[in-house]
């Protein structure tokens, strides 16, 4: 029962108050936590579910053009197609400001049909050698996903200039090879024994390495509130330093099968 007392009928007012504030910041809280969780429809945000899912599509796209080009027996024609059409809407792509999607699907459709082109001429030569491939490709991806989701390996300004020093050391060390290869009619760097070997190594490293600087920047966009169509971005970015990786990972294999 409440007291006359007008001191105590203040009290009572006070707490009734306080009471009221209480619920309804109950009631907010729990409206908030019934609320379904933010999405990039909801903000207009990028988030990293956005991230997955481009670069998920991309790699159905390429997939599926790879598996055309593998059963169509496509020959030199195509993989000069897809890697040139590919390589032109990289630049594109890259340096445009506007985010394009239909271009970058048209760029993993053209990656498809290159990688399904060379991938089959490696499998008739060396049977079994794609599948290889497939597997140490993506035991790279998980191991550079680990190394920096568990913080083991850090991206720092330094170890961004040591990384790009050493892609355009590898980058100068392929063109004097073709250099040397097509105009002086010397043999290839990139087929002599111990030197080839380390050199694919050092490119599945460097590819290896890169994705942990995508994984870093796809991360700095989702934190930094980047709009949701720059997730096509991310996934470009990814699928580019994959197919790098398959690649290398598929030179390498070949290399220490020859010998």
């Amino acid at each position: 029962m409440r007291s006359s007392n007008p001191v105590f009928k203040r009290g009572y007012a006070a707490m009734d108050v306080r009471d009221l504030d209480s619920r309804t910041e109950v009631d907010a809280l729990e409206e908030q936590f019934a609320a379904p969780a933010a999405s990039s429809v909801r903000t207009g945000r990028m988030t990293m579910e956005d991230v997955v899912t481009r670069t998920g599509m991309l790699f159905g796209i390429l997939l599926v053009t790879g598996a055309f080009a593998w059963y169509a027996n496509l020959e030199g024609g195509a993989l000069l197609l897809g890697f040139g059409g590919g390589f032109v809407l990289a630049m594109v792509i890259s340096f445009s400001k506007k985010v394009r999607p239909a271009l970058i699907m048209l760029y993993a459709a053209f990656q498809g049909l290159a990688l399904g082109v060379i991938s089959h001429i490696y499998e008739v030569q060396m049977p079994g050698i794609v599948s290889q491939a497939v597997i140490g490709t993506l035991s790279a991806f998980v191991g550079a996903l680990y190394a920096y989701r568990s913080g083991k390996i850090r991206v720092t300004p330094r170890f961004t200039r040591i990384l790009v020093t050493a892609l355009i050391g590898y980058l100068v060390l392929g063109l004097v090879n073709i250099v040397a290869v097509f105009v002086f009619n010397a043999t290839s760097i990139y087929s002599q024994g111990i030197l080839s070997i380390g050199i694919a190594s050092l490119g599945v490293a460097l590819a290896s390495f890169f994705l942990i600087l995508d994984f870093d920047q796809a991360s700095k966009m989702v934190a930094a509130g980047a709009p949701e169509v720059e997730s096509w971005r991310a996934g470009f970015g990814l699928m580019v330093t994959i197919v790098w990786l398959y690649l290398e990972v598929l030179r390498l294999i070949a290399i220490l099968r020859r010998d």
